[in-house]
């Protein structure tokens, strides 16, 4: 194992193209990999390369696995001089659109991102390290990272507005012990600065706003094309009476006003999806909200939780958006909890990740698999 090679997972992004250009010039042994996903880009956003882009703005948003990403880091690897592997990653992603389909099919809203870390950003790229001999691999998310005795601490990044720590719940402890994570302490003004000055072609490249596997940022149209939208039925507020059908469930989530397919005087949200049923019932915004909820397959990161302990002063994020609200935990189990909220928290989703966090240090995380929803239990 060389002690100073670093695994580099190049997105084709300024990210981490600004965390390998860190790292080398921290004296690491830096080797760049972007993984493929097997999944083609709509026309006008394959072939948008970035290396064209004179400018900080462009006309098209990508996702992270484009033709035109995967050029665009491989022409970053080789302006830094380092190596530079594909990999073939479409059997694993394939596993993620699976998991994707099967929350919907379920009723729940999933959370692709934080899974996609778990299994393949850190699980199936900490398998390539051990088979480069690579000791670290790193990414260009926007957290921070503590090695302790305890273990290692996972800190939100400094940007506030970028903080993806968030995202990192799921990963394994033994995996972050290995992470470097070299722009949490920067601002992304910064991290743009840097690649300007590093002459990287994709310094002024859009974030990543789309789902890897959602090249058209319509996910309902991926769920049609892999089977069907799910069960027709009802649209129902909050009384019970029906205000219109729908041609599937798998259509909807939590939270959602736009799109609900009738009118009404007063803007109206999903408050519940029945996927038995096919029923999606809806209601106004002070409907949406939660009070309670319960996480399952919790996780704790770099500290010792008690199996029924209760921890006070938190801030729960449930959302990718950074932040979060003040709840309480109380653990029923190693690996679930009850969380409860200080003010009822709007459209908390099952299917999504929830995160416990002291100040800025993320405590865990795991996946929502409950959540109170007063008003619809009589309907």
């Amino acid at each position: 194992m060389n002690p100073k090679r670093v695994l580099v997972a190049l997105s084709g992004g300024v990210d981490s193209s600004v965390a390998a250009l860190l790292l080398q010039q921290q004296g690491y042994d830096v080797v760049g990999v972007f993984l493929r996903n097997g999944v083609e880009a709509a026309k006008n956003v394959a072939t948008a390369s970035a290396c064209s882009m004179k400018s900080k703005t462009a006309a098209h948003k990508q996702g992270c696995c484009s033709a035109a990403d995967a050029r665009d880091a491989a022409l970053v690897a080789d302006k830094l001089g380092i190596p530079f592997h594909a990999l073939d990653m479409e059997a694993e992603f394939d596993r993620i659109q699976q998991y994707f389909r099967s929350e919907y099919e379920l009723g729940r809203t999933p959370n692709p991102c934080a899974m996609c870390n778990r299994d393949i950003k850190f699980g199936a790229l900490v398998q390539f390290a051990d088979a480069m001999g690579a000791q670290y691999l790193a990414t260009g998310h926007y957290a921070r990272l503590k090695q302790t005795e305890s273990g290692p601490q996972l800190l939100r990044g400094l940007d506030v507005h970028k903080d993806q720590s968030y995202v990192l719940f799921p990963v394994a402890e033994s995996t972050l012990a290995r992470t470097l994570l070299p722009i949490g302490e920067l601002q992304k003004s910064e991290t743009r600065a840097l690649a300007e000055k590093a002459g990287f072609a994709v310094f002024g490249k859009p974030d990543s706003q789309e789902i890897c596997f959602v090249p058209g940022n319509d996910y309902r149209e991926v769920l049609r094309k892999s089977g069907g939208l799910g069960k027709a039925g009802r649209m129902v507020d909050l009384n019970g009476q029906v205000l219109a059908e729908h041609d599937g469930h798998m259509g909807f989530t939590r939270g959602q006003r736009r799109g609900l397919g009738f009118a009404s005087t007063q803007p109206m949200y999903v408050i519940d999806i029945r996927a038995d049923t096919g029923d999606v019932v809806v209601g106004p915004r002070e409907a949406t909200g939660s009070s309670l909820a319960e996480v399952e397959g919790f996780q704790a990161v770099g500290c010792e939780l008690s199996p029924t302990g209760v921890l006070e002063g938190l801030e729960v994020q449930y959302r990718s958006a950074p932040g979060g609200v003040s709840a309480t935990a109380t653990m029923l189990a190693p690996d679930r909890l009850r969380i409860e909220f200080a003010e009822p928290a709007e459209s908390v989703t099952p299917g999504q990740g929830l995160a416990l966090y002291q100040g800025d240090r993320l405590l865990g995380g795991g996946w929502i698999c409950w959540a109170q929803s007063a008003a619809v239990e009589h309907v």
